[in-house]
């Protein structure tokens, strides 16, 4: 992180490293000089950042110095260069917004000049230089055309049964949907004349061109033959058990399910679904179906369909015939007086990421968050809570916002929930020997820069953490623990010297998911006195809090709820937690350390804030937030979290 700006334009000025020659130097302030003819900066803050750029040893870009002097952020440049064009070449904007230097844009140019006949941008995400996801998108602002990701469930098929199977072999383009007389048409390169030509003979010349990366085309298309091939007899509708199952996925699918449970009753077979973290009767079918829909998942999830007396594994990867939307499965079989019940995770590898400032943290424990702990090069992050807090979520969040070209990011997962490109994730398999103990003995000799564990569960595996640490890697992971001390002391427990986790452990954060109110039905809401008795407030603690609770309506499914909050609590360790962690003191004194040192605030009083902000209803609060302290006053709260 560069060092404040002066007080004359945000807090006082700090002693900066001397510069240093650089090989890669740009000089280029095009875009800057937009964001102040926008307004985003002063003339006063672009010499300021000028004049750091000079000092820096590192050649960095002004846009990147905004970034850094919290200046501009990513939304701001994103949609600044949308609305505004730029007469600048591609190479030439790469470099001023700091994607790639100069000499790699230069070594690029010479690569293109020395008879590569491909385009510069082809040949920038051939060599590593850009990913090509963040290439498209600059591509797309400079050019004015929307970018688009296109998936195989979202487009229109009839249109794509238009093209040709040779034009999508033979050219880098597919049809994504119908704009009034128009045709939207995602282009690999929108700038190549033959796939325009080519789209104009099957479309004609009523086309909006926009801009999708290559692999996402080739993708949808490969996806859409596979689909194409199916024969007649593997189509199955809702009267066949086959039927019932897809029927079932795809549900699951458009409804946004965690997970699905198939239980076997006394007198039916119950399926329901948890959605929202709350679970919810999906539909009830006879029991007679019970043992075949057991056999169908059995045969999906590669199990042993003669073994009804023992619990079962499996994993299911399906695709839809019907959205060709594709879907992981964890299924566990578990045998009960009723016969099989079949519990399913859906893990949609597809599923999108959130980005860091958006899963959901107060901006002033986010700030906290990424400059003390994920800006560190060595230590580890432990991410706790219970089963379906959003640990895995909020991991790779931080794991996306720290993938760059010049990070090795490896990860031993069981199983991989997010794909992301660039970062070499490995999938647990027992059945084939590839054990997680197996998998940590080898990662550490892959060179890696970022290790990422998808749980803590043994001491081999903490130890290791340790040692990772130890010789200067970042390390991600989770813990299934209610709150942050415990994490902390769960480690001890483990036999894990005090010494070893103070000098290694930079932060545990942990985490819960609530229920979203619903906009549509949210009313305002009054404590009642035994709630306030509950929380420990007085009516002026809440002073100036909108609580809100939601009565139910078509667009909530009659539930008041509509999606779920991230709930936070922050623990950074810090010299006197350190020395507490040392002396092994109690979790009293070690959360009452943290909250008067560090700045905690706690999971309740997090809550208590978002529902005060009426994202969140306050019941709910009270019924799934461990409460270990009395909370603070809301004022006090707000000015904790930056609010």
């Amino acid at each position: 992180m560069l060092e404040p700006i002066p007080s004359a334009i945000r807090g006082p000025q700090q002693k900066l490293p001397i510069a240093k020659p650089s090989l890669c130097s740009a000089d280029g302030d095009s875009v800057a000089r937009l964001l102040v003819e926008q307004g985003l900066v002063t003339e006063t803050q672009l010499r300021y950042a000028k004049r750091v750029k000079a000092k820096l040893v590192s050649d960095r870009s002004l846009i990147e110095i905004f970034q850094e002097l919290q200046l501009l952020t990513d939304r701001q440049l994103n949609q600044i260069l949308k609305e505004q064009s730029l007469n600048l070449r591609v190479g030439d904007l790469l470099v001023e917004l700091g994607h790639i230097r100069q000499c790699e844009l230069d070594a690029a140019l010479s690569i293109q000049q020395d008879g590569n006949s491909k385009k510069l941008g082809a040949v920038l995400v051939e060599y590593g230089f850009i990913d090509e996801h963040r290439l498209m998108e600059i591509l797309a602002s400079k050019l004015g055309y929307p970018f688009v990701e296109p998936v195989l469930a979202e487009i229109d098929r009839e249109l794509l049964a238009l093209v040709p199977s040779k034009v999508l072999s033979r050219h880098s383009f597919i049809p994504v949907t119908r704009d009034k007389d128009h045709i939207v048409i995602a282009f690999a390169d929108p700038l190549d004349l033959e796939d325009h030509e080519a789209a104009d003979r099957v479309f004609g010349r009523k086309i909006i061109p926009a801009i999708g990366t290559r692999q996402a085309i080739r993708e949808v298309i490969e996806l859409y033959r596979r689909g194409a091939r199916r024969s007649a007899a593997e189509v199955a509708d809702d009267s066949t058990v086959i039927g019932i199952v897809n029927s079932l996925f795809d549900d699951a699918m458009q409804q946004g399910v965690s997970d699905i449970h198939v239980e076997p009753m006394k007198d039916r077979l119950r399926i329901r679904f948890r959605r929202d973290g709350v679970l919810g009767v999906h539909k009830e079918i006879g029991l007679e179906l019970a043992a075949p829909l057991a056999t169908r998942l059995k045969v999906m999830a590669e199990a042993d369909i003669a073994e009804r007396r023992r619990h079962q594994d499996g994993r299911i990867l399906y695709e839809s015939p019907v959205t060709g939307m594709s879907l992981d499965l964890r299924v566990s079989f578990y045998v009960t007086v009723h016969g099989e019940k079949v519990v399913l995770r859906l893990l949609n590898k597809k599923g999108e990421l959130l980005d860091i400032e958006d899963i959901g943290m107060a901006p002033r424990m986010l700030r906290k968050f990424r400059d003390d702990s994920l800006a560190s090069p060595s230590g580890i992050i432990v991410v706790t809570g219970p089963t379906g807090a959003g640990k895995t979520t909020t991991l790779y969040s931080c794991v996306n916002s720290l993938n760059n070209l010049e990070a090795s990011i490896i990860t031993a997962e069981e199983p991989v929930e997010y794909v992301i490109d660039g970062i070499s994730q490995c999938s647990i398999n027992p059945k084939i020997g590839l054990t997680f103990t197996e998998t940590l003995r080898h990662i550490v000799r892959q060179d890696p820069d970022i290790i990422v564990m998808g749980e803590v569960r043994d001491s081999f595996s903490a130890e290791t953490a340790i040692q990772a640490a130890l010789t200067g890697h970042l390390v991600l992971t989770t813990f299934h623990t209610e709150d942050t001390v415990g994490g902390v002391l769960r480690l001890l427990n483990m036999g894990i010297e005090a010494f070893l986790i103070a000098s290694t452990v930079s932060c545990l954060l942990a985490q819960r998911l609530l229920r979203r109110i619903c906009l549509h039905c949210s009313t305002p809401y009054t404590p009642t006195p035994d709630e306030y008795r509950r929380i420990g407030y007085t009516h002026g603690d809440l002073a100036g809090a909108n609580l809100q609770i939601g009565h139910g309506c078509s667009a909530c499914r009659f539930t008041g709820y509509m999606g779920r909050v991230g709930i936070f609590e922050l623990l950074t360790l810090n010299d006197d937690l350190k020395e507490a962690v040392l002396a092994r003191k109690t979790v009293q004194e070690i959360r009452r350390i943290s909250i008067e040192t560090s700045g905690l605030v706690t999971l309740l009083e997090d809550g208590i804030a978002k529902a005060a902000r009426g994202e969140v209803a306050l019941p709910e609060v009270l019924q799934r937030l461990p409460r270990s302290v009395k909370p603070r006053p809301l004022h006090e709260l707000r000015r904790l979290l930056g609010e």
